[in-house]
């Protein structure tokens, strides 16, 4: 017995040992990844495989087969005259991502907090972030009692305000694809079946905002109007949140009209130059 249990113990010792091996070697090549992406950032705009070995050090078998691991994410592209290595459209797809967030968050500041003035209320910020919403600023309520949200903080489209602003004005196979997934259940008022739900989304479109009533968290209310950027998609969606105790339907939908100001006004700041109005998709 006690020797069957030294064996095992070994095994597990040396299998621990291979996994730590396994992942040292995949942050490694994580971290050679990075490094050839980064020798682009001087003048140079094409490099070639022994360069890139000469300038980092390390074997032209690794950065080749880096290289070709980043190609195939389109985050380097080949010269077929030069046989040399440039920087990908991938690259520029995820910077204008992140540039165009930042561009957002900046634009609205202000705005938000003029509709936090106006309202009392909690105003967020949300931006699409894959299979979910992400809130990128929260302008909290000056009162005693207000929900909770934080920077960073990520929600689902469907039972959330914010959410189905965004997601009502997505394309049809977007929708089409969160709808007929398998929608999680929160609170019991949650709209998880995608009949009900579609209709929501057209009703959304209808009226140019969208309204959450303890769908995301028992005790909160709360309403959203979409952003729209310089090409008409919506980027964005800018939400006012706050407790049943003072949101009664009735007073959430007297946030309508100055929410769809807040919303035409951010959207105008990105170089939107539609009209935003009921019923304008």
């Amino acid at each position: 017995m006690g020797a069957t249990t030294d064996m095992k113990t070994m095994g597990d010792i040396e299998s621990t040992g291979r996994q730590d091996e396994d992942r040292k070697g995949r942050l490694s090549s994580v971290s050679m990844a990075i490094r050839i992406l980064k020798a682009f950032e001087g003048d140079d705009a094409e490099i070639g495989v022994t360069e890139l070995a000469r300038r980092l050090g390390i074997a032209k078998s690794t950065v080749h087969r880096l290289v070709v691991t980043l190609m195939a994410e389109d985050f380097l592209e080949q010269n077929s005259e030069t046989g040399r290595y440039r920087l990908g459209l991938g690259l520029f797809g995820l910077g204008s991502l992140v540039r165009n967030r930042m561009d957002l968050s900046t634009e609205a500041r202000s705005l938000l907090i003029d509709l936090r003035q106006e309202t009392g209320e909690t105003v967020l910020l949300a931006v699409p972030a894959g299979p979910e919403i992400m809130y990128v600023r929260v302008q909290p309520s000056r009162q005693a009692v207000r929900i909770n949200a934080e920077i960073g903080m990520r929600a689902p489209y469907h039972s959330t305000a914010a959410g189905r602003a965004i997601l009502a004005f997505q394309p049809e196979d977007r929708v089409a694809a969160l709808v007929g997934a398998t929608l999680p259940l929160r609170p019991p008022k949650t709209v998880t079946e995608p009949d009900k739900l579609q209709k929501l989304l057209g009703n959304i479109r209808r009226l140019g905002y969208a309204m959450e009533d303890e769908e995301t968290e028992l005790g909160m209310r709360a309403i959203a109007a979409p952003i729209h950027d310089a090409q008409s998609e919506v980027v964005g969606a800018v939400a006012i949140a706050g407790p049943v105790q003072r949101l009664s339907l009735k007073n959430l939908n007297g946030f309508a009209e100055p929410l769809l100001v807040a919303a035409r006004a951010i959207s105008a700041r990105l170089g939107h130059r539609g009209s935003l109005g009921a019923g304008d998709a």
